[in-house]
């Protein structure tokens, strides 16, 4: 018995073959009860879309691409989670690309994901990236996109993202309300809109508090192994040296809590610390990592959603807005807190 088709389903309920496409997608432009009658024979007729035809047509492929700087990253680790969570229960597939902080490799994973014909895309940017050409080319295509963590402002999208701003003052007052004055902060690419975020937020803090911004404590870097040590020899040189460290990270903060233990300063009694992400061992590391977290999960939730609105169609345009999801400060031990 030949499978059935939408033709097959438009002549049953006598409606066009567009009407029945549309209302399988769940378009908001199908009234419920048409939807309904089309699911129902879709159903008696054994109707099974063809993914491969589906995406040699150009149509829907029922799956998402997912561009993220690095998989063993905890927090991308965990946004994914939340990704595949919805994704799967709304029937699509996820294609995971790393870019291993490289420009080159993102338009390398770009080119993959358009070559695998995805119906959208969702990506957060390397730390290499501060030129999105190639994500505004594919925008002009018809790609749906979502930006989320690290975001372009350059690119016209939904973005989702955590209340960077927000987290960093927290931090940085808990610093200053502990009786610390010289806040060393270690970030990455100063034009990243998550390094931007932190350091305006570090920055507000200390203004509140009527302690001057130092440049001379302030250290761009990126995310390589053997970095932070010499950042934090550098900053411990200075006179007066920082009194404590807020890095942009937990994975910078882990560096520096190894380069000050392995110059025996004590933590928090000469130096406090503090970090950015919230990993799973931050409370089993010796001090117990204070650190700000971030909802990455929840994060990767909020914004598959969006993407696969965008790809179903199922409201009608609207500008692009952001969405901004409140971060929590957790207290340990590096900072002078009980563990």
């Amino acid at each position: 018995m030949e499978p059935a088709t939408l033709k097959d389903i438009a002549r049953e309920l006598n409606i066009s073959v567009s009407t029945v496409s549309r209302a399988l997608r769940d378009s908001y432009e199908i009234n419920p009860e048409t939807k309904r009658l089309v699911m129902e024979c879709a159903a008696r007729l054994h109707y099974r879309p063809n993914p491969i035809a589906l995406s040699l047509k150009g149509s829907s492929s029922k799956a998402i691409g997912v561009i993220v700087p690095q998989i063993a990253n905890y927090y991308f680790s965990q946004a994914i989670n939340g990704i595949e969570e919805v994704a799967n229960q709304r029937g699509y597939d996820v294609l995971i690309f790393q870019t291993h902080e490289a420009y080159d490799r993102e338009v390398a994973n770009l080119r993959q994901a358009v070559a695998r014909r995805v119906d959208g895309l969702l990506i957060s940017l390397s730390s290499e990236t501060n030129n999105v050409s190639h994500l505004q080319e594919l925008q002009q295509q018809g790609t749906p996109i979502v930006q989320f963590d690290r975001v372009s402002a350059a690119l016209d999208t939904p973005r989702v993202v955590a209340d960077n701003f927000a987290g960093a003052f927290a931090a940085t007052e808990h610093l200053l309300l502990s009786g610390r004055r010289r806040i060393a902060h270690l970030t990455i690419q100063p034009w990243l809109s998550i390094t931007q975020e932190r350091l305006a937020g570090y920055r507000a803090a200390l203004e509140k508090h009527g302690v001057p911004y130092d440049e001379s404590l302030v250290r761009f870097g990126t995310f390589g192994p053997d970095e932070v040590g010499p950042l934090v020899d550098e900053l411990l040189a200075l006179e007066p040296r920082p009194d404590a460290f807020f890095t942009a990270s937990d994975r910078l903060a882990v560096g520096c809590l190894a380069a000050l233990r392995q110059l025996r300063i004590a933590i928090p009694g000469q130096v406090s610390l503090i970090g950015f992400t919230n990993l799973t061992v931050a409370d089993m590391l010796a001090p117990s990592l204070s650190t700000v977290e971030q909802p990455a999960t929840e994060i990767g939730r909020v914004a598959v959603g969006r993407l696969l609105d965008l790809i179903e169609k199922k409201h009608r345009a609207a500008p692009p807005s952001t969405v901004t999801i409140p971060t929590t400060l957790v207290v340990r031990e590096s900072s002078g807190g009980v563990g």
